[in-house]
């Protein structure tokens, strides 16, 4: 924007909805909205209340849930932040007073989920969306100050994933994610996600793979397990009766898929979460 050296916005509606990168840093919070979100390696389920910060660089795909697409009473509200790490200079951000505000930059290559006490940050997104002159700036940098000292930061992705491979490349991944996580819920034969791929069958378990540092078979269960979070969480479905419904035709190898990416079983995890 022209004027300003970092851009703050808000959002009544799906935008970036694919698999992108860009050069700025992401600083987003979702008032409102919900849906699965990949970044670099790493899927997650995402609801209001979910603040990231994402590093220059970094894929990721903030994918709201069919049901934004296909009502108008399924309200989105997120204010995103997008700033140039070095847009106020390397000597300032060198400064004794800025080093947790620089080690926090280094570290958030890999994406970062903002957890703990995140309802003091909201009033700060906020403001920065009416805010103008140099304390627009001030508000950015005390922001960052706060998460950096503060809040409970868990890293998304397990390595640094660039989108180095043209636009040819990005089009195709995002062809497959978008395709599997509108159909994850019944069996996908290899055939046919190849064909979304315009590949042969024999060449995409290794493409995938490259392209996202893992199977694709693991990806299709990290989804499954994400909407089953999401139901235990939402709705009183058996869990017998969700492990079915989520594409999985073994109950005892969901509950140990289950445990393996969640760390508690089903039933704890519905008790944890249901009880606050």
């Amino acid at each position: 924007m022209p004027g300003v050296s970092f851009d703050v916005r808000r959002d009544r509606t799906p935008v970036n909805n694919r698999w992108h990168c860009h050069k700025e840093v992401e600083l987003i919070y979702i008032a409102e909205g919900a849906g699965t979100l990949l970044v670099g390696d790493h899927v997650r389920n995402f609801a209001p209340g979910t603040m990231c910060l994402i590093g220059s660089g970094l894929p990721h795909y903030w994918r709201f849930d069919d049901r934004y697409y296909e009502r108008t009473d399924a309200p989105i509200d997120v204010i995103a932040i997008h700033f140039q790490e070095a847009f106020w200079g390397q000597k300032f951000l060198d400064l004794p007073e800025n080093k947790n505000i620089r080690l926090l930059l280094e570290r958030v290559k890999r994406g970062m989920l903002i957890q703990g006490k995140t309802r003091a940050l909201i009033h700060s997104f906020d403001y920065l969306l009416n805010i103008n002159g140099p304390y627009r700036i001030i508000s950015l940098l005390a922001l960052l100050s706060k998460i950096a000292g503060w809040a409970e930061i868990t890293y998304l992705s397990s390595v640094r994933i660039q989108m180095d491979a043209g636009k040819a490349e990005e089009e195709r991944i995002n062809d497959v994610y978008e395709y599997t996580i509108r159909n994850f819920r019944r069996k996908i034969q290899l055939r046919e996600i190849a064909a979304v791929a315009s590949i042969s069958p024999s060449s995409f378990c290794r493409y995938f793979k490259l392209r996202t540092r893992k199977t694709y078979s693991q990806f299709i269960t990290e989804l499954r397990i994400g909407h089953v979070c999401k139901q235990l969480v939402e709705t009183d479905t058996p869990i017998k009766r969700l492990c079915y419904e989520s594409g999985f035709n073994n109950f005892t190898s969901f509950h140990k898929c289950f445990k393996q990416i969640t760390g508690m079983s089903p039933l704890v995890y519905q008790k944890e979460y249901k009880t606050g």
